[in-house]
């Protein structure tokens, strides 16, 4: 019997430490890592995506970006149609929005999905914007 509840216990505190399926961690690269992609943007194979509210967009956003509201709805919406081979780049105000966005993409399928950041760390770095 002592045998058995050892070999339970062993069983039991293997499974806790063992990761769970689906359990994803999204990739996330600085601005400055993300400055050398940011040649590659062409919305063909890489897309540049902005969740941030339509007013944070237009008081500025980096250039060749797709802005897509992450807090409406939107985003989950347009992310169905997009292409999952592409390589998507996503980006807020602060990086917590776009984890989240990351997050839900690489949950539906998507494999190359990165969360780059803050915008202001992101123009700091040095990237085109429009504003």
């Amino acid at each position: 019997m002592k045998l058995f509840l050892m070999t339970i216990m062993a069983a039991g505190l293997m499974s806790c430490s063992s990761p769970q399926q689906g359990d994803t961690k999204v990739k996330t690269i600085s601005a400055t890592e993300y400055k050398a992609h940011h040649e590659k943007i062409d919305n063909k194979e890489v897309m540049l995506v902005d969740v941030r509210t339509p007013a944070e967009f237009e008081a500025g956003h980096l250039e060749k970006t797709q802005h897509t509201d992450f807090l409406s709805g939107e985003f989950e919406k347009e992310m169905q149609h997009w292409d999952k081979n592409k390589t998507y780049y996503l980006y807020c105000a602060s990086g917590n929005r776009s984890g989240k966005a990351a997050k839900m993409m690489e949950e539906a399928g998507f494999e190359n999905v990165y969360n780059v950041g803050g915008y202001l760390d992101l123009k700091s770095a040095g990237l085109p914007v429009k504003e």
